[in-house]
């Protein structure tokens, strides 16, 4: 193999290898091309506002480690899954997230080796502002609102161990407590 060749060929090894960092970086929910809303549903559409202005990001002790992953994403989805389970056939409804702080906080000051551990504490609960529009089968508006959610005794509810389960646990049952409660107020103020 001449000199040429060979150069050519690091070249192109180089090029690919970049390509592929660039494409297996880790998934980041302030990325300018990450999604902003689930894809179109019948029943319950969620959007979410910008994630950079979450205070989960804005205090969260190590906001490079708590932008990764698709958690903004994975709640919209929870959110919309919980709705269609209790909505009422023909109802529809209309979600958007305007902040989440999930459990627990990153701690810095215990050291490099722990930067990446999000510490579970009584005073680091699961929060949620929402906004949301629900829409009777014949299209009028029967409930809109704002809503700020909270699970102040996350710590002490609950079953053993959840974390191992699903590292949302947390804001996922706060999110099906919104749900249960929110749709309930509506079949009463119905009647």
């Amino acid at each position: 193999m001449s000199r040429a060749s060979r150069l050519l060929l690091l070249v192109v090894v180089l090029l690919a290898t970049a390509a592929s960092a660039a494409s297996a970086r880790t998934r980041n929910v302030t990325d300018p091309d990450a999604p902003r809303s689930l894809p179109e549903a019948d029943r319950v559409q969620v959007q979410w506002t910008d994630p950079a202005e979450f205070s989960d990001l804005k205090y969260s002790g190590n906001r490079w480690r708590a932008a990764q992953g698709s958690w903004v994403e994975q709640l919209a989805e929870h959110v919309r899954e919980s709705a269609e389970k209790r909505l009422p056939e023909g109802e529809k409804m209309e979600v958007t997230i305007t902040d989440i702080h999930r459990a627990g906080r990153y701690e810095p000051w215990h050291g490099l080796n722990m930067q990446d551990v999000r510490f579970l504490r009584d005073h680091y609960p699961p929060s949620m502002s929402l906004e949301f529009r629900l829409y009777g089968a014949d299209g009028q508006l029967l409930a809109e609102g704002v809503r700020e959610l909270r699970d102040s005794g996350y710590l002490t509810t609950g079953g053993a161990n959840p974390m191992a389960r699903d590292n949302l646990y947390y804001e996922k049952r706060m999110i099906d407590g919104w749900v249960r409660d929110e749709l309930r107020r509506v079949e009463v103020a119905g009647r």
